[in-house]
């Protein structure tokens, strides 16, 4: 059930302490994905002689978000409608900034073409969930924005799509874009569409509740994801059990030792290289701003397996642990990725003293296996994963 908050329709997040030792509820918001997208629909509804105050948008995971419309105008070739973007009760840099979404209808044909405008980065390097050359607008905007576009246009029709954030080309200089070799902007981001706030130590909390009721349905060996894209490889393609896949976000250590505490007897780590060889480094609170050894882990081991100090010059310059990734297909030497998946569970087990048997699985952003240990194959086959196929 929503509250509304003004125009806005904000959804119940978990309570954080107030002042006095009052509890508050924290006001979930939604991303600049979300503002887009919104904007992509009331500019075609405009155009469809559809004036609106506010739009209804499906988020990812299903909820309805109800985004008020600042202004819609016409354009010498289509619309472009303002929304600005309110993150709730989150501490995010682009909370009250406007995103202006201008479209322009394509005729006999049913795509959608992706511009950046003003403050809007374009990517310059290999790694990315986007490939270069390609505006700075990630898969879950670029998904929210495809599926307005079909809600309102017929099947056979398509349009191109522009976004502008005036004000990003000086807030990119306070994010990773520019190591990341995003240039001219920032980012269109969100994974559903939805930003869920509360503080550190609420969200490493809330994120203890799964493993309880993972527990309760029976299940003693737990599938431990850092995000959505090791989430993804885990239940949609390796088809291991939903209910034991639990998401750590950055708190990998808080987690296992609360898996601990309630007696688990097996972890599979499964994610993304990035995120997991800080484990195999012996970090256990992965965010980027405490601690970040991704490159020159990766480069140390691969100088192990024999990857000659040219490639590790390539490894130690690479933006990102995917470019860096093609430098070690480069070179042949991929079972690398099988010492680092055993060093993180060997990493992981020391620091619940061993109470639970580890495995790891390292993956790729486009869902690619890159490598795993045994402790990872012998608890996925418990749990009856599937991994011929891959």
């Amino acid at each position: 059930m929503c509250i509304a908050y003004g125009f806005v329709y904000f959804y119940p997040c978990r309570k954080r302490q107030g002042i006095f030792g009052l509890k508050k509820n924290m006001r979930s918001g939604y991303t600049t994905g979300a503002c887009a997208a919104a904007g992509v629909k009331a500019a075609l509804l405009f155009l469809q002689g559809k004036s609106c105050q506010k739009v209804s948008l499906r988020a990812l995971d299903g909820t309805e978000l109800i985004i008020p419309v600042q202004e819609i105008k016409r354009t010498e070739h289509g619309a472009c409608a303002e929304i600005v973007k309110d993150s709730g009760d989150d501490p995010d840099i682009t909370n009250g900034v406007s995103v202006f979404t201008s479209v322009r209808l394509l005729s006999g044909n049913n795509s959608i073409v992706y511009r950046a405008g003003t403050g809007i980065g374009i990517v310059t390097k290999p790694g990315l969930a986007v490939p270069a050359g390609e505006p700075a607008i990630n898969p879950g905007p670029r998904r929210l924005i495809k599926n307005v576009v079909r809600e309102v246009l017929e099947e056979n029709q398509g349009c191109e799509v522009e976004i502008s954030i005036p004000a990003g080309s000086t807030l990119a200089k306070r994010t990773l874009n520019p190591v990341l070799g995003i240039e001219g902007g920032i980012s269109v981001i969100g994974t559903t569409g939805i930003v869920r706030p509360m503080s550190e130590e609420g969200f490493k909390n809330s994120l203890v509740p799964q493993i309880d009721v993972a527990k309760a349905a029976g299940f003693d060996s737990l599938v431990f994801v850092p995000g959505k894209i090791g989430e993804n490889v885990a239940v949609e393609q390796c088809r291991l059990p939903r209910g034991a896949v639990i998401q750590t976000s950055n708190f990998i250590g808080f987690m296992l030792e609360a898996a601990a505490e309630r007696k688990i007897r097996r972890i599979l780590l499964f994610g993304h290289l990035g995120k997991l060889i800080k484990v195999a480094a012996g970090i256990f609170y992965t965010h980027n701003r405490i601690a970040d050894a991704r490159l020159e882990t990766l480069a140390a081991y691969a100088a192990l397996h024999g990857l000659p100090q040219k490639g590790v010059a390539k490894v130690l310059s690479a933006a990102t642990t995917e470019e860096a990734a093609a430098v070690i297909a480069e070179y042949g030497i991929i079972e690398v990725y099988n010492t680092l998946a055993a060093r993180a569970s060997l990493r992981a087990c020391r620091y619940v003293f061993d109470a639970m048997r580890i495995g790891t699985v390292m993956v790729t952003l486009k869902g690619g296996i890159l490598g795993m240990d045994e402790q990872a194959k012998e608890i996925g086959r418990d749990l009856h994963w599937n991994i011929e196929s891959l």
